[in-house]
């Protein structure tokens, strides 16, 4: 293993020394500002976090959860109703990501709210949001938890719900459907749930929703249960086993059904220690808390108390409103702004990497997890998103701390070592036998359980993706990986298949092809292949797609629409990705990335920040989206900072290489 030694990427490609001379000057006052904006961010624990922002269906469903528990204090809820007024749109709906059209169940969920917080059914604005939801297809229409959620309080008849049976915790691991084929945010949305289609709990809410209006057919309330039009089908045969599942649920005695739920309690329980709430998330977290009051646990009991507790941490409160995180980011944030400054020059000895270093090796996950169910035999070592969520740590966070703490001069060393190797082990366990990486779960890509009726968020299964398949990739590089190691060729041949007929790669954790394209062409660099065809032909797609300022966008609707991708307004993170993706394979001397580098420098803020609107984070494609607000300042200063680098010829400190031969000779735990 080497210590404390610099290195150099693609040491064959020459770079010029002040490419673009005009702008250095103020290239380097830019990079300063926001080195300096960035820093100044840190917590004094050594983190970083940023809000973590969603649409409103978390403020609407929010309002609807604290009903249900009996803590909608007026203030409150006042709040958050101020909160969900403001989005509304000109045409009467809700969106789901910013500058998006009109979404149904974001109009649905938005209108229950604010008959919950005391609007009149008669208002103008919810007549307008009725109106908007008879045109985008009515109540009949929505999705199988916007359904579940009105069942809960008797709103709609539990007939309208797909079966979500407990007795799917008895199916054993090798079965072809088993909670564990499903993702892990599945996992923790839908376990709860099964408890409560066991028990089809009628909870009091005070008032009338009054949902009945919204129906704009109601002759076709079991529209979610259509059969497909192809007689043999994967939806088809799922809607007969939903079928069966009801008619089981009318037989009074279930010889499987108590046990069943006995596994799905203690699965509940055991998955809420060791955690901030179930799995961490706010779906998983609300369902926890509808789940423990169906099982008649009061709000006050300390096990729904804590849950209630976790889940209120993702409050925001201003002055007159307060929304809601669907969950926090800090060991994300945290690693992408290490690895920001780092390319800025801090020192790699700086209290403030040291710090973060710090935090990030105490937060290293070194206890079991769900992911052991696929992948047994092998020592955890990952981390995860959140402060705490030590069932889920995951690969694409993994490989960001890994290549954060690899440019850290930490003082302990022989703990940064034993901790990258039990990083790096974990992750080499997580390649699937397609090559690439998944999430959260090793081989989890059983695409027929996406028909299942309660599969509609779109996020049924965690296959391999370009963009995390990359992060890895780019991680082993920087560790010294050569490119035709066999680990990193499966995942280059991953990568092959997965690349669009264009040149690009889709996007799946970050909006969209503009995303998944920078990752892997910066991850390829690290392995010396951007010379390669297949690199130029992406290079070349992100020239024709650059806007005429100068800067990359990229709108959403192209997860609807493949003709729009690349194509949207310039944003600081998208252009920062794209300046990315052409410092790795592009000559220096492009003018695209003269174009993108200045485009960065003229929209930086005077307090070293950018500014930015849209929405380029993803959470599930077409159904939910995220705005990291730290997105828009550290990507790009780490954009302006590589660029510096590249054409100045300025090598990076390194800590420590893990070569594959040294790697196969020390395994963790040897």
């Amino acid at each position: 293993m080497a210590l404390g030694t610099h290195i150099q990427f693609d040491q064959s490609r020459e770079h010029g020394v002040g490419v673009f001379p005009a702008l250095a000057e103020r290239l380097n006052e830019t990079i300063e500002r926001g080195l300096s904006y960035l820093l100044s961010l840190q917590s004094s624990e050594g983190y970083w976090l940023g809000e973590l922002e969603a649409d409103t269906t978390l403020e609407s469903d929010y309002i609807f959860y604290l009903n249900v528990i009996g803590q909608a204090s007026p203030e409150r809820v006042t709040k958050l109703a101020n909160y969900v007024r403001r989005r509304q749109l000109t045409d009467g709906g809700w969106n789901i990501y910013f500058g998006g059209p009109s979404e149904l169940n974001a109009t649905v969920k938005a209108y229950v709210a604010l008959r919950l917080a005391g609007d009149s059914a008669e208002s103008q604005q919810l007549q307008r949001a009725r109106q908007r939801i008879h045109e985008l297809g009515g109540l009949e229409a929505s999705n199988s938890y916007t359904r579940l959620y009105l069942a809960l309080v008797g709103a709609v008849a539990w007939d309208m719900v797909p079966a979500v049976p407990p007795e799917l915790m008895l199916l054993p691991n090798w079965f072809a459907i088993n909670i564990y084929e499903m993702s892990s945010w599945t996992r923790g949305i839908v376990i709860p749930l099964t408890i409560l289609y066991a028990h089809k709990p009628r909870f009091a809410i005070e008032g009338e929703i009054g949902v009945d209006v919204l129906y704009r057919d109601p002759s076709r309330k079991a529209l979610a249960f259509d059969w497909d039009k192809q007689l043999f089908s994967w939806r088809n045969f799922f809607l007969t086993l939903d079928r069966g599942f009801k008619l089981y649920e009318r037989v009074p005695w279930k010889p499987l059904r108590q046990r069943a739920l006995r596994q799905a309690k203690q699965w509940l329980s055991e998955h809420i220690e060791r955690t901030e709430g179930l799995a961490a998330i706010y779906p998983a977290m609300m369902n926890a808390v509808f789940a423990l009051l169906s099982l008649g646990h009061s709000p006050d009991d300390p096990l729904t108390a804590r849950e209630i507790g976790e889940l209120a941490r993702f409050e925001i409160e201003d002055e007159d409103t307060i929304r809601v995180q669907p969950c926090v980011s800090p060991v994300w944030d945290t690693a992408i702004a290490m690895v920001a400054l780092e390319e800025a020059g801090v020192p790699p000895n700086h209290s403030s990497l040291v710090e973060a270093a710090t935090w990030l090796l105490q937060n290293q996950i070194v206890g079991p997890g769900d992911w052991m169910k696929k992948t047994p035999d092998v020592l955890p070592g990952g981390w995860a998103f959140e402060f705490q969520n030590d069932f889920y740590p995951d690969v694409d966070d993994t490989a960001f701390v890994l290549m954060a703490l690899q440019r850290v001069d930490y003082p302990d060393k022989a703990r940064m070592e034993a901790s990258t190797r039990r990083g790096l082990a974990w992750l080499l366990a997580m390649q699937n036998d397609d090559g690439g990486w998944g999430a959260f779960d090793h081989n989890n890509d059983r695409q027929f359980l996406c028909q299942i009726p309660f599969a509609d968020h779109n996020a049924m299964i965690d296959p391999s993706t370009a963009d995390v398949t990359a992060r890895v990739i780019e991680c082993l590089g920087r560790y010294g990986w050569p490119g035709n190691h066999p680990v990193i060729a499966r995942g280059v041949e991953f990568l092959l298949k997965d690349q669009t007929d264009e040149g690009p790669w889709f996007g799946r954790w970050g909006v969209n092809y503009v995303y998944g394209t920078s990752g892997v062409l910066r991850a390829l660099e690290t392995v010396a292949l951007t010379a390669q065809q297949y690199c130029q032909r992406a290079v070349q797609w992100l020239r024709q797609v650059q806007n005429p300022d100068g800067g990359f966008g990229e709108s959403i609707a192209s997860y609807n629409d493949p003709a729009l991708k690349g194509k949207g307004s310039s944003t600081a993170s998208q252009t920062a990705w794209g300046l990315i993706g052409l410092l790795a394979a592009a000559e220096p001397e492009d003018p695209s990335i003269a174009r993108a580098v200045a485009h960065l420098i003229r929209k930086q803020r005077d307090d070293g920040s950018w500014f930015e609107n849209e929405f380029t984070g993803t959470g599930f494609p077409c159904v939910f989206y995220l705005k990291y607000h730290l997105y828009r300042n550290y990507f790009p200063l780490y954009a302006l900072a590589r660029y510096r680098n590249l054409t100045q010829k300025v090598s990076q400190f390194c800590a420590l290489q893990v070569r594959p031969q040294e790697f196969d000779r020390q395994r963790p735990g040897d």
